[in-house]
């Protein structure tokens, strides 16, 4: 798999990041050995986890899989704190206090004294810019996080934060897809003007992009699951429905799969460094890793870009 690297930093990661949200929840720890093996074996180096998921949980797998299924080494760890969810309530808090202590709990559960790239999950209003800009740098500083960055931040969010940190923020991680492409107003020209890269999560339209929602949801996915559907829902219907019949017929014209032409298609834009992808089952992941990744015709590309845009 093709390593890229990150913004202007020397921070390489694969093309596709293994992510790991459901991990602990819909995806069980013997699963989420074999995804992890297969990753791997296929070329994959990044995994992406956060304090948030499963509550702990996703992170504390991926400690038990490090040194097992892979040595720690080979591994691009990512972890993100400031969102904390208790009970099925979603907290925001970047405090420096919150961040450090947070950042102290990831590494135990993951077993390792260092991240490899660690981030600011979320922008916090009530917190100063500085105060969790100091975190980043304390954790960069002492060991624990060899790159910092932030995830989820707007063009001028981002912009500001790259202006006022004494560490470099080298990675952005926002939605980006064909059904999700507002990152390119703001975010994406403010990250090429800091020498940001960014990192894209839900590439594939939250699975809508594969193709399996066509003309019904399927039991076993997401978009059927009484936590997960409203996650799915807004891109079920109206212009991402046109999006998604279009992409499906250039795909079919190139003899390649939808999510490939759908990932192909993001890993070609400007500042993308690298895609997240969080399959839930093997069989989803060995559709992705089969994707060629080629960047596309100029033709099908223009049409693509038309119709999202």
């Amino acid at each position: 798999m093709e390593q890229r690297f990150v913004g202007t930093s020397g921070l390489r990661v694969s093309a596709l990041a293994l992510g790991t949200m459901s991990w602990g929840g819909a995806t069980d720890a013997e699963t989420a050995r074999e995804l992890l093996r297969t990753f791997v074996d296929e070329g994959g180096t990044t995994v992406d986890t956060a304090m948030s998921y499963g509550e702990g949980r996703s992170e504390a797998i991926v400690g038990e899989l490090l040194g097992d299924v892979v040595p720690r080494s080979d591994v691009v760890l990512v972890s993100k704190a400031g969102i904390s969810r208790r009970g099925g309530k979603r907290m925001v808090d970047t405090s420096r206090r919150a961040m450090l202590a947070s950042l102290d709990a990831t590494l135990a559960r993951l077993g390792t004294d260092h991240l490899d790239l660690w981030l600011a999950h979320t922008w916090d209003e009530n917190v100063p810019l500085e105060e969790t800009l100091s975190a980043l740098d304390q954790a960069v500083s002492s060991g624990r996080a060899r790159y910092a960055g932030v995830s989820n931040y707007s063009g001028w969010q981002l912009a500001r934060a790259a202006t006022l940190s004494e560490t470099a923020l080298v990675a952005n991680q926002v939605e980006y897809s064909l059904l999700a492409r507002g990152m390119e107003r703001e975010v994406q020209p403010a990250a090429e003007h800091v020498g940001t890269g960014v990192l894209c999560w839900a590439p594939l339209g939250r699975g809508v992009l594969t193709g399996k929602y066509r003309g019904q949801i399927p039991a076993d996915s997401r978009g059927a699951s009484d936590d997960m559907g409203g996650y799915v829902e807004p891109y079920l219907k109206g212009r991402p429905s046109r999006v998604t019949e279009a992409l499906v017929t250039a795909a079919k014209g190139l003899g390649r799969a939808p999510l490939d032409v759908a990932l192909s298609w993001v890993l070609d834009q400007n500042t993308v460094a690298g895609a997240v992808v969080g399959p839930r089952t093997t069989e989803q992941l060995e559709q992705i890793l089969e994707s060629s990744l080629e960047p596309l015709p100029e033709q099908i590309s223009m049409v693509l870009d038309e119709v999202s845009g």
